[in-house]
């Protein structure tokens, strides 16, 4: 392999050798040190074989001493390629220029990879890291890698651990979100457990505190479901009905039936975009994530316009993309006409937004069952949505003045 790559680099040809005695051509290029290989007898007379391109010249002067006829049939290597552009200044010039731009653009990151992030868009990743100094156009080696993934760590609180890799053009950046922290409970903030929403109730568990209601009970919005004041029952025998109160932070969950009601309104008639016909084009390139415009500072003359952007990133084979992108801007002008809403289909966007927004209100609970009522009134399309669900309605409200303390503590 080697030697075949030697030969390529140096050039090499392929003779044909008539005569009487072609051997005698072979034996004279061996006394004078001419490498020769590769031989192919044709006929007894006419063979062929492959010199390199230095021993061409005197294998054919050699061959006029032996009486043969010494023909060139073939020529290869980098020497001859080369030489097909000797008067093609033009193609030298970009031969030249490609080359250089390839060792320039090598020092260069052109690419930027994130891997491993989930909550924590690529977005923010890419951003920060340019402010760091690293991102497409960067010089590679003027980079410090473990500095620049220490600082933007720093800047990125929702990462517990980030690495960067330099692989020639190519920045690997491996990243781990840090696990949230457990909501902690306060146990010295002191409150109740309170109704968020009226209902009847179907389960309570006191975890601490004191149940006001019980399974079957109808409650109401702001009622105290689990009181963390709690009442100390005195000793048996003691003449005494209780020792007091001791405040506590009431904890627990209480599930209840729940009946809600929520209502959306969108009016019958809306502005909708009429195009005029009217066009005009702007182009932009981007290079190592610079912006050039090439329209200047010319504005758009339309009062009105939806923009659409078409980019064509240059790719490579492999699909890797590379900094240099050719953006279009189209601008279609439109005038806004009132034109009427289709009913049925307001009224499935309405009801559609009515469900998603019970299913927020009602969390982790559960839908029994849900009715829709629609009516036009004033220009408006008005859904109604009736409800009955499952759910947890207690929620915890602190007291403002609440500490522990012992009430009526019995005589020595």
């Amino acid at each position: 392999m080697l030697k075949r790559l030697i030969n390529v680099l140096r050039g090499s040809v392929r003779l044909e050798v008539t005569g009487a005695f072609p051997e005698r051509l072979l034996n004279l290029c061996a006394q004078k040190g001419i490498q020769f290989w590769n031989v192919e007898w044709l006929e007894p007379t006419r063979l062929r074989l492959t010199v390199t391109r230095q021993g061409s010249g005197p294998a054919r002067r050699l061959g006029e001493k032996v009486q043969c006829t010494v023909t060139p049939e073939g020529r290869s290597g980098v020497p001859f390629f080369l030489a097909r552009f000797r008067r093609r200044y033009a193609l030298l010039v970009g031969l030249a220029l490609s080359l250089t731009a390839v060792c320039v653009l090598s020092q260069f990151i052109l690419t930027v990879e994130v891997e491993g992030n989930q909550s924590v868009t690529t977005a923010e990743i890419l951003t920060e890291l340019r402010r760091q100094g690293l991102g497409v156009g960067a010089y590679g080696p003027g980079l410090d890698a473990d500095e620049v993934g220490r600082r933007a760590l720093m800047n990125l609180p929702g990462l517990s651990w980030l690495s960067v890799n330099l692989h020639g053009t190519r920045a690997e950046v491996l990243v781990r979100e840090a696990v949230e922290t457990p909501e902690s409970v306060d146990g010295t903030e002191l409150g109740d457990i309170v109704a968020r929403a009226s209902g009847i109730i179907t389960g309570i568990d006191a975890l601490s505190g004191e149940a006001r209601f019980a399974v079957g009970d109808t409650v109401v919005e702001g009622d105290v479901l689990i009181s963390g004041s709690v009442i100390l029952d005195a000793p048996m025998y003691s003449e005494r009905e209780n020792l007091g109160t001791m405040e506590v932070r009431a904890q627990g969950q209480v599930y209840a039936r729940t009946w809600r009601t929520l209502t959306a309104a969108l009016p019958l008639e809306a502005p909708v975009k009429a195009y005029t016909g009217e066009e005009h084009s702007r182009w932009a390139l981007t290079l190592f994530g610079r912006r050039i415009d090439f329209f200047g500072k010319s504005g758009i003359s339309f009062p009105e316009y939806d923009k659409i952007s078409r980019t064509w990133t240059l790719t490579l084979p492999g699909g890797r993309e590379m900094p240099l992108a050719l953006t279009r801007e189209t601008c279609r002008a439109y005038t806004l006409e009132s034109a009427p809403v289709e009913t049925e289909a307001a009224r499935a966007l309405l009801e559609e937004e009515l469900l998603a927004a019970l299913r927020e209100s009602v969390g982790e609970g559960e839908i029994l069952n849900a009715s829709f009522a629609a009516a036009e009134r004033d220009g408006l399309l008005t859904v109604t949505l009736q409800a009955e669900c499952t759910e947890e309605i207690g929620r915890f409200v602190p007291r403002e003045h609440a500490d522990f303390t012992q009430e009526n503590e019995a005589d020595s």
